[in-house]
């Protein structure tokens, strides 16, 4: 997760890097650094619990008085320029990138495997087909990969959001296999999946999968089950006020998302989920873009040159500089930091 978060996500410094400066700073770094950090500022806000509006706009109204005005004012605006982004690699498609690395400790066996999917920028048609596959393959993949090969007792299929770049991502810690034979295992569960996600029938589509031994797939229960969680109230505030504040954080500030997503799932098809595993996720599909992290702890330490030193696809790029490789490749652009300064 670690190495992922540093491969994608622009903004992001090794953790090395902040233990070597660390050692260095003294209280007086500390004292010159808060009247710069200061110096100009932007604010977002978010204003919940048993309030009304114009009182919160009067309380927003007088934070910025203390700090944009007055005789004496804390600080001046952001110059346009300086205003945060969220910038996220885009891999190109058709390709599989591949970063392998020993685990960070060494007397650790376990060896790990995230396969990521990069699919679409936020989008809510391409949203909810992404959310209702991962939804439907979820528990298929955990029976193959944990139950029937017990590859690992950590085995997660899971939706990544990186920013409002989305995707999907296989994670496996594994003490008994190696990261690069995890990885073909996923591979072939995909291909497994796919060939029984294209027999489905329209009735299977539209009633519960019956047989015990065979895998669940996309039914009428799983659209319904989607929407049942997208419509549930929110548990507490912090939930809620949660909810509010990734779409401040990310700069997507779609904040009827839940039912517009909603309308979506109601809209979708049977022939549009498979056409969008056709498109983004089955083993060479045209529009796939991979980035598999492959940890290896000291069971398979071994392995880590072999594996390295063969000869690959032409599809396969390895990446042997993580940060060589994010300058050299093209950034989503940013929700945050652009047509987001806005009041709401």
């Amino acid at each position: 997760m670690y190495y992922c978060s540093l491969m994608l996500q622009d903004q992001t410094w090794p953790w090395i890097e902040e233990l070597e400066v660390l050692p260095h700073l003294e209280a007086e770094d500390l004292a010159k650094f808060a009247p710069m950090m200061l110096s100009r500022a932007f604010l977002e806000c978010y204003i919940a619990g048993n309030i009304e509006s114009n009182e919160a706009g009067s309380m927003i109204q007088h934070i910025e008085d203390i700090f944009f005005k007055g005789s004496n004012p804390i600080c001046r605006p952001l110059f346009p320029s300086q205003h945060l982004t969220n910038r996220v690699v885009k891999l190109d498609k058709g390709k599989s990138y591949v970063y392998s690395n020993y685990g960070l400790n060494p007397n650790d066996e376990n060896s790990c495997l995230v396969h990521y999917i990069q699919v679409h920028q936020d989008d809510f048609q391409m949203n909810v087909k992404l959310q209702l596959f991962s939804l439907i393959a979820k528990q298929p993949a955990f029976h193959q990969l944990r139950s029937v090969e017990q590859l690992g007792y950590i085995t997660v299929l899971m939706q990544r959001n990186d920013s409002g770049i989305r995707g999907l991502q296989f994670i496996i810690q594994s003490s008994v296999k190696g990261p690069k034979h995890i990885d073909s295992r996923v591979e072939s569960f995909l291909e497994m999946f796919g060939s029984k996600l294209y027999e489905m029938t329209s009735e299977q589509f539209k009633s519960i999968w019956p047989p015990k031994d065979e895998i669940i797939f996309v039914t009428q229960s799983n659209v319904n089950a989607l929407i049942d969680m997208k419509l549930e109230k929110h548990k507490n505030l912090r939930e809620e006020s949660g909810f509010y504040w990734r779409e401040i954080s990310d700069g997507t500030l779609k904040f009827d998302r839940r039912e517009a997503e909603v309308a979506a799932l109601r809209q979708l098809t049977q022939e549009e989920l498979i056409a969008f595993f056709n498109e983004y996720v089955k083993i060479g599909a045209p529009q796939k873009k991979t980035l598999s992290i492959r940890v290896y702890g000291n069971q398979h330490a071994s392995e880590y040159t072999s594996d390295n030193s063969e000869s690959v696809e032409p599809t396969v790029v390895h990446i042997d500089d993580i940060f060589s490789f994010r300058r050299s490749q093209p950034l989503y652009g940013s929700f945050k930091g652009g047509f987001g300064q806005m009041k709401l």
